[in-house]
């Protein structure tokens, strides 16, 4: 009887270190903004700071079909964002939690403009200052974060792993990936062979068909819904785009272990586009990954699980929780150049 009484009090005491360790320190609601004749399901988080007014963070996500919450890897940030004196907006993606529409049918140009609607929605409301309204994406938003700025006016943009070009990022990805295996030059040479086959489809506008033919009758986990999300989107490029940020706060966050995005190129190009305003901030993450986790915990599935429950603020690499709200801080402050 005594060990099932220890047993229960050790349960207990667990899920209660998961639930301190989960609740965080700031106000959450779910929202509700129209869109292009739909509705986009979101959340809204505000700081608990007695303020009547809140600059805002809006959250644009990175590839794959995302919830507002990213599975709840987002609030650690938005707390970081409240402790600031920032509010932070997401939604589900089209398609996704029961969300109208399917995001495989969009565009960069398509996100670019639900972004900016619900900018203009944020705009409307009491609780927040149009005037402190700004943008975070990760990887895939690079190609949607500038398209957004040169639709509507944005304070600041905190830019996380982003991509510059989808053709170049999937070569330098598949290489990446390659090595990680310890790939052979065999089979080095068939996996850019495919890529290049690849390429050739996309650029003559093949079918869905037509790619699997090629593949010789398999498709390697493509669907006919990514192949066409692919068609639509595969000549992104924000070089030219990035135009519409300049003299715009940037804050460019890099991993050191990136095997999805070339952060030497990303920050050639940024540096190239941008430096010559003064208003970009590079940081970088040695020990991160891609997602900005560490990657010591991020090699384990177990250990990403047991972390993201007892201490998820835990999971991002050092200081990338610290440096996000210090640069919102620091942009009424005028401070933030390049280090």
């Amino acid at each position: 009887m005594w060990s099932c009484v220890a047993v229960l009090v050790v349960a207990a005491g667990l899920v209660g270190v998961v639930l301190w360790q989960n609740s965080y320190d700031m106000d959450e609601r779910r929202v509700s903004i129209r869109h292009g004749g739909h509705t986009l399901n979101g959340v809204l988080t505000t700081p608990k700071d007695g303020r009547k007014h809140h600059g805002l963070v809006v959250y644009v996500h990175g590839d794959g079909p995302l919830d507002a919450t990213h599975d709840d890897g987002y609030k650690p940030i938005w707390e970081a964002n409240a402790n600031a004196g920032y509010a932070s907006l997401s939604w589900d993606k089209p398609g996704v939690a029961a969300a109208p529409g399917d995001w495989l049918d969009q565009s960069m140009d398509d996100r670019a403009d639900e972004a900016a609607a619900a900018i203009t929605w944020a705009r409307t409301r009491p609780d927040i200052d149009g005037d402190r309204i700004g943008l975070w994406g990760a990887s895939q938003a690079g190609w949607v974060l500038p398209k957004i700025a040169s639709k509507t006016s944005v304070s600041f943009v905190i830019a996380v792993s982003p991509a510059i070009n989808w053709l170049r990022q999937g070569r330098y990805n598949l290489l990446a990936e390659l090595r990680a295996d310890g790939a052979s030059a065999a089979r080095t040479q068939a996996e850019i062979a495919k890529s290049d086959t690849t390429r050739r489809l996309l650029e003559r506008h093949a079918t869905f068909e037509e790619y699997v033919k090629a593949m010789g009758g398999g498709t390697d986990g493509m669907t006919a819904d990514r192949w066409g999300f692919i068609s639509k989107n595969y000549t992104a490029d924000a070089t030219q785009d990035l135009h519409a940020l300049r003299g715009i706060p940037v804050l460019l966050a890099l991993a050191g272990h990136d095997i999805n995005v070339d952060t030497a190129d990303t920050e050639r190009v940024y540096r190239n586009v941008l430096d010559a305003g003064g208003a970009l901030t590079v940081k970088r993450y040695p020990d991160a990954t891609h997602s900005l986790l560490k990657r010591s915990i991020e090699q384990s599935d177990l250990n990403t699980t047991l972390t993201a429950l007892f201490s998820p603020r835990s999971l991002f690499a050092d200081r990338f929780l610290e440096d996000q709200p210090r640069f919102l801080k620091d942009l009424g402050r005028g401070s933030n150049a390049t280090p």
